[in-house]
């Protein structure tokens, strides 16, 4: 199985589909974004169907954009909130690593261990084709799995660290697919922004 258990060094990565930048965000820059956003955001418990009955998803969420910017995922349409001056100064720090301009951002709160999001890939409609999607992450460092729709033995893992920025980009979203993993060690609270741009 080709794994790694971090992506420290730039030469293993798959540079096509990943790129890992630590240390984007300096440790005290991090330290407030994470505490304003945890204090401020309007967090959501959302619910999905899945195997036939409604669940809730095991992480907080809430979803802000420009006015266009509707999102829709498993069957549930999701209508911006406006831009904070907080995420429009992240956004504009981490479009020119991208290279794209975005229109929205998704954000989870993983409260503790025991939240999570399972195997998925974010190829709706709305993304477009090979997305650029910009992850970036405060407070507690979580492990972050990739692997081939075609072959599961394919796969990365990756040390998501307070203020790190990964890059997903290429055929990413159409041939992988990702999760954030339960685990069985205690955990604290980490805040992830997923930045997207909705066609």
């Amino acid at each position: 199985m080709e794994q790694l258990s971090f992506f420290d060094t730039e030469d293993n990565l798959p540079q096509d589909i990943l790129e890992y930048k630590p240390n984007f965000f300096d440790a005290n820059e991090s330290r407030q974004i994470f505490k304003t956003l945890l204090e401020q955001t309007p967090w959501k418990q959302e619910s999905q169907y899945m195997y036939g009955r409604e669940v809730k998803t095991p992480r907080l969420t809430a979803w802000y954009g420009d006015e266009s910017s509707y999102y829709k995922f498993s069957g549930q349409q999701f209508i911006p909130l406006k831009w904070t001056d907080q995420l429009l100064n992240i956004k504009l720090k981490i479009e020119p690593a991208a290279g794209v301009l975005f229109n929205s951002v998704l954000l989870n709160y993983y409260r503790d261990n025991n939240d999570s999001v399972a195997w998925h890939s974010d190829d709706e409609p709305e993304l477009g084709i090979n997305p650029l999607i910009a992850s970036v992450n405060f407070g507690q460092t979580r492990r972050f799995d990739v692997r081939h729709k075609a072959n599961h033995k394919q796969k990365y893992s990756v040390n998501l660290e307070n203020g790190s920025l990964l890059l997903m980009k290429g055929d990413v979203q159409h041939q992988w697919e990702h999760q954030v993993p339960k685990s069985a060690k205690v955990l604290k609270g980490r805040i992830n922004l997923t930045f997207r741009t909705i066609i």
